[in-house]
């Protein structure tokens, strides 16, 4: 009933010639993506128009921004409206990213700004929550991804329940070489889907598309893909090689 979303997440990596050479090979392993397996990659803001020549190539994969400011323009330096995302071709743009929320202050009243912006402007939205380290070991894990959700959502009408992606990110196993566990990743992808019924209803919850975002790689993906809750990948380092990341499609592929 629900696609793969195979995302990656470039982070801050890949200038405009190496987006050029990461996409073109990944347009020699496959020029299109298998049916039930949706694809999409977040480059840097410089490399968006990049990215959107030579995507018009591989069918099947899309672009998206990795953040988006909720005003339409303004004395914002260093920021980009959702117009500018709309002009260049970006169909999604992630949201509340735990770096965001870290490293540049993000609350989560403004992921829920950002949020209502995007969908009003025609964006699809990967919305982020995840817990800290210190957070699962206090059990306070799934009380805090509960809260991210349900904030980051408040206002959103049920209508646009269809442009909402979430996207699961323990934390703790972001960059750290640890990995959530199938069974612990499918009990909080399990958790948020009953939270998503609560703020739209059944039907549209079972069309929303959870992803996994704790280092999602070719040799833990299809363990990961088979839970019943994790539809795909916010995957990070394993998208910035055209290998690792066409594999992970693949193996999305076998399993559809």
């Amino acid at each position: 009933m629900r696609n793969f979303l195979i995302a990656g997440n470039w982070k801050m990596n890949c200038g405009i010639s190496a987006t050029n050479k990461l996409l073109n090979g990944i347009k020699e392993i496959t020029t299109s993506l298998p049916d039930g397996v949706d694809g999409l990659v977040c480059p840097p803001s410089i490399s968006l128009q990049t990215a959107a020549d030579v995507l018009e190539d591989i069918e099947g994969m899309t672009l998206g921004a990795q953040n988006v400011h909720f005003e339409d323009n303004g004395a914002y330096t260093g920021e980009i409206s959702t117009q500018m995302l709309n002009e260049v071709g970006s169909e999604y743009v992630i949201l509340g990213h735990s770096e965001r929320r870290e490293y540049f202050g993000e609350t989560d009243k403004i992921v829920n700004a950002k949020v209502l912006k995007s969908l009003e402007d025609g964006l699809k939205t990967v919305i982020c929550v995840g817990e800290s380290l210190k957070e699962r070991k206090a059990d306070e894990h799934k009380l805090r991804v509960r809260k991210q959700v349900q904030a980051a959502l408040t206002g959103v009408e049920d209508g646009d329940a269809t442009n909402v992606v979430i996207a699961y990110e323990p934390i703790w196993a972001i960059g750290t070489g640890e990995t959530a566990t199938p069974d612990q990743a499918q009990e909080m992808h399990k958790m948020i889907r009953s939270v998503l019924e609560g703020v739209f209803n059944q039907e549209s919850a079972s069309k929303i598309q959870i992803l996994y975002g704790g280092s999602m790689k070719p040799h833990n993906a299809e363990e990961l893909l088979q839970q019943p809750d994790v539809d795909g990948g916010l995957i990070g380092g394993a998208s910035l090689k055209a290998d690792s990341f066409t594999e992970i499609i693949d193996i999305a592929k076998q399993l559809v």
